[in-house]
């Protein structure tokens, strides 16, 4: 499955708030293969934790779901009573009514092109804590390096450089969507340039407006003018250098090699 075939809707069925899709895997797999030890391998379970969880779901339904085969020429095993068979058939058939049910309500969404794309960048799973989304304003190319400037949604922009092939691969232009990825390591912070001038390409100045401390380290969060927040990764040793503080202006700033592109493919 591509990113763009993902779906925007994802939902867990659960019965009585504790049988979720693991426990109905192991009655499929019992009725399958006629044998609990079978079923537990099948469905990730040990032999002792599915006998439990059958026990728990038991007293659920006040009735046995899973009975054993007396021992013969074939050997013993376990089968789905018929209350066991009709909660598993049950439980297909409202897997089948919410995945309709999802499907009609993301097309749905898809109706609205505003929300579907807010949904789509919400989608996406990095570890980057900075992911500003915006469109590209303008695109230079160079013979080994491509400069890329992106206008976020809060006005400002942001440079990214990537190399001249990989810009091609991801076929960049004006006006396309664009998230510009940075992480938090990539972020130094300046309250006082004392006169000097930096050669990093992206200096945002904003206010700091949250502060987390670790046990080493500490995540400051900058908001800049339109609301755009920046995060940072600081050694407390530094927050306790520069004196850092909510409502104290400070300049995000990063190089534009920090800054990763990402642009949706065709759909």
């Amino acid at each position: 499955m591509t990113p763009q075939d993902r779906p925007l809707l994802r939902g867990e069925l659960r019965l009585a708030g504790r049988l979720d899709s693991r426990f109905f895997d192991l009655l499929a797999a019992i009725a399958v293969t006629g044998s609990l030890q079978k079923g537990a391998r099948a469905a990730g379970y040990s032999y002792k934790g599915a006998w439990l969880v059958l026990d728990a779901a038991s007293a659920l339904t006040r009735a046995p779901l899973v009975e054993a085969n007396a021992g013969g020429r074939g050997g013993g095993g376990t089968r789905l009573t018929g209350e066991g068979q009709a909660l598993l058939d049950a439980w297909r058939q409202l897997q089948r009514r919410l995945a309709g049910f999802l499907a009609d309500e993301e097309a749905r969404l898809t109706e609205q092109p505003g929300l579907a794309a807010l949904l789509k960048r919400m989608s996406m799973k990095t570890s980057a804590r900075n992911q500003f989304h915006g469109r590209i304003a303008a695109v230079t190319p160079g013979p080994v390096t491509t400069t890329v400037r992106v206008t976020v949604d809060g006005g400002q922009q942001i440079t990214a450089a990537l190399t001249t092939p990989a810009a091609e691969e991801l076929q960049l232009q004006a006006g396309q969507e664009a998230l510009a990825l940075v992480k938090a390591s990539e972020v130094v912070l300046v309250t006082d340039f004392g006169g000097y001038r930096l050669s990093a390409r992206n200096q945002l100045a904003g206010t700091v407006s949250r502060l987390q401390r670790g046990a080493v380290s500490s995540l400051v969060g900058l908001t800049l003018p339109g609301g755009t927040v920046v995060t940072a990764s600081v050694t407390n040793d530094a927050v306790d250098a520069l004196g850092l503080a909510p409502g104290q202006a400070a300049t995000a700033v990063f190089k534009a090699h920090a800054v990763m592109l990402a642009v949706r493919g065709a759909d």
